[in-house]
């Protein structure tokens, strides 16, 4: 059986990859900004949840 990613499953896994990224980078921007600490906390850890998931998603790529 072969385990290799067809060309289409690399493109939309470096799609979400990148999805990934954009929403890790937006979401610690907006806890920047954020005056309330708890909403930054709560915003800060989904930043951190998307990093973990983009990095998950990287090991497929090898």
């Amino acid at each position: 059986m072969n385990n290799s990613l067809t060309e289409l499953e690399l493109e939309n896994l470096r799609h979400i990859i990148g999805g990934h990224s954009t929403i890790a980078n937006k979401l610690e921007a907006y806890a920047q900004q954020c005056s309330d600490p708890e909403f930054k906390a709560l915003l800060q850890r989904d930043a951190q949840s998307a990093l973990e998931s983009k990095q998950k998603l990287l090991n497929f790529l090898g």
